[in-house]
């Protein structure tokens, strides 16, 4: 009569005489195989390897100098003042929203906030860079809605993608230059 097939976990990793094992699980040649880490092991020691790889990536990152800004922050500095700029221009020159011309408070309030940020930017402060993070991701949100739901014609899904595209990698190279805007000067050994 044959033998009823076994569960590969009790048939051992190799098969025939050397994988044969004991009825208690251990196998014939006497030597354990360690248990397999459970999801808890796993999870912890992929904590582990994150952190390791996080550590050296502040340890590779060098703080600013006096006087020194990240080239994305000067860029991101630049438009946000060339925003501003336009917002006043635009409501100086009369320009027209939904048929009707916004109250002084709509068209100051996001000047001067643009203003604010751009000038915190200027001087590499990180509450700046934070809050202007803020504004492109709100902007990268508004992109992605207006591509699912309101682009309807070429000229829009261009406009709309190369926002996305210009938002996008504002957004993700700014990640960079605020870790080292942050970052405290390192003691020097004496």
């Amino acid at each position: 009569m044959a033998e009823p097939r076994r569960k590969r976990k009790e048939r051992g990793g190799t098969g025939g005489a050397a994988g044969a094992s004991h009825a208690d699980g251990a196998p014939a040649n006497g030597t354990r195989t360690p248990p397999r880490p459970g999801p808890r092991e796993r999870m912890e020691a992929g904590y582990a390897k994150a952190e390791v790889r996080n550590r050296a990536a502040r340890e590779a990152l060098v703080p600013l100098a006096d006087g020194e800004r990240p080239p994305v922050v000067t860029v991101s500095a630049v438009l946000a003042a060339l925003v501003a700029l336009s917002i006043v221009i635009a409501f100086a020159a009369g320009l027209k929203v939904n048929g009707a011309k916004p109250h002084l408070t709509t068209a100051a309030a996001p000047a001067l906030i643009m203003c604010v940020l751009a000038w915190g930017m200027w001087r590499a402060r990180y509450w700046a860079v934070v809050c202007f993070q803020a504004v492109l991701a709100f902007l990268i949100f508004a992109a992605v809605y207006a591509l699912l739901v309101e682009a309807n014609s070429v000229t829009g899904f261009a406009v709309t993608v190369g926002l996305l595209a210009v938002c996008g990698t504002l957004f993700w190279k700014m990640v960079k230059a605020m870790a080292r805007i942050q970052m405290p000067d390192r003691a020097r050994p004496r």
